[in-house]
């Protein structure tokens, strides 16, 4: 029985999100939480955001219990790029890709 929450078009890069993806992976939700609210990165608090919401979600519509779950998988891939000009020297024209990410996290239940 798994619980997921995904995240959509978030507007920081994928390589962002990953760096604390990576720290959060494989821990139970109140470490992973504990851990979101105090590192410093930008990616840390639409992050904790979602993983309230995948508890919320295992909770009310899986039934499970809150306190043996723990985050089993998340990853971010790349979403939609938008590309923006910035102007440069002698007239030239300058591309600038605003990257976005769709991140999915899934929680489990402690065997």
């Amino acid at each position: 029985m798994e619980a997921r929450a995904y995240l959509r078009n978030a507007r920081i890069s994928p390589r962002k999100v990953q760096i604390v993806l990576d720290l959060i992976r494989n821990q139970p939700t109140d470490v992973a939480l504990a851990i979101l609210k105090n590192t410093p990165k930008a990616a840390c608090e639409p992050l904790e955001k979602l993983l309230k919401s995948a508890i919320a979600n295992a909770e009310n519509n899986h039934n499970m219990d809150k306190n043996s779950l723990y985050v089993a998988e998340c990853f971010a891939c790349p979403g939609p790029i938008m590309k923006r000009v910035r102007p440069r020297a002698q007239g030239r024209a300058f591309r600038v890709l605003k990257r976005t990410s769709h991140v999915t996290m899934v929680l489990r239940e402690k065997e």
